[in-house]
């Protein structure tokens, strides 16, 4: 094998990899409730991208409750390694993410209120709304994920709003896994396999954990990127953060 056979090989496994994107939420749920500025949500995300993380994502609801906007622009120049902005697009969203210009976009279809995200798009039902959004997003050269359920007619009709990627919800995968792992990834595997047959790229969120993560990247075909949060920062408090980065991170090799 030649030298540049052997880069080229690392150039595919690399590509290939499963990137950990590290959701910060929690860290800002945290100092939130005290008022100041502890724990610090910069250096928490600085500090998850140097202990291995491939990715920060922050999700920025309308009354600021953990994440604030004014968060995500301090942020934008720290992250090196891939900013992924979650939201519903209102306008005041909207023109957020077109000031910052994270690499990704994540659309969810949360209310206002929600206590946290609980369900994917009706993205047939909502297909105008998703494509003239998307048409702006990637007019900024931003990446667009749409949120779904594995549901494969849902996933057909994400192709067609020129989204770049799906992210499978997967809370019903996580509750069901204990019981009955097969029972459990089966309609993930079906929606995965419908995205990559329409030009889709797989990413996948809500409530992975170092239980049942590594079951799901194993049977994922062509799954792009996983966001953990609650678990992985919950996980942090008894094994730091660093070892649980790397943790989590071994259940994607």
């Amino acid at each position: 094998m030649t030298g540049k056979d052997i880069l080229s090989y690392f150039v595919i496994k690399f590509e290939d990899m499963t990137r950990l994107s590290v959701n910060i939420n929690k860290i800002a749920t945290l100092r939130n409730s005290r008022g100041g500025n502890v724990p610090d949500v910069q250096k928490a995300a600085v500090a998850c991208e140097q202990y291995g993380a491939e990715g920060i994502t922050v999700h920025p609801r309308p009354d600021e409750r953990h994440i604030r906007y004014s968060d995500v622009r301090l942020l934008r120049p720290l992250v090196k390694t891939e900013f992924n902005i979650e939201g519903y697009p209102s306008r005041r969203f909207m023109d957020l993410v077109l000031e910052v210009k994270p690499e990704q976009v994540t659309l969810v279809p949360d209310s206002h209120d929600q206590i946290t995200s609980n369900r994917g798009w009706d993205v047939k039902n909502n297909l105008s709304l998703l494509t003239d959004i998307i048409r702006e997003l990637k007019k900024a050269g931003i990446r667009v994920s749409v949120f779904v359920d594995p549901d494969e007619e849902q996933v057909e009709a994400a192709a067609l709003t020129g989204t770049d990627r799906i992210e499978l919800y997967t809370e019903p995968y996580a509750v069901l896994f204990p019981e009955n792992p097969d029972k459990a990834i089966a309609p993930y595997v079906r929606a995965a396999l419908r995205a990559q047959k329409v030009g889709l790229g797989v990413n996948a969120g809500h409530d992975l954990n170092l239980d049942n993560l590594n079951y799901f990247y194993t049977h994922i075909p062509g799954l792009l990127e996983v966001s953990i949060g609650h678990a992985l920062i919950s996980d942090a408090l008894y094994m730091g953060l660093e070892k649980t980065i790397q943790e989590y991170l071994k259940r994607l090799r």
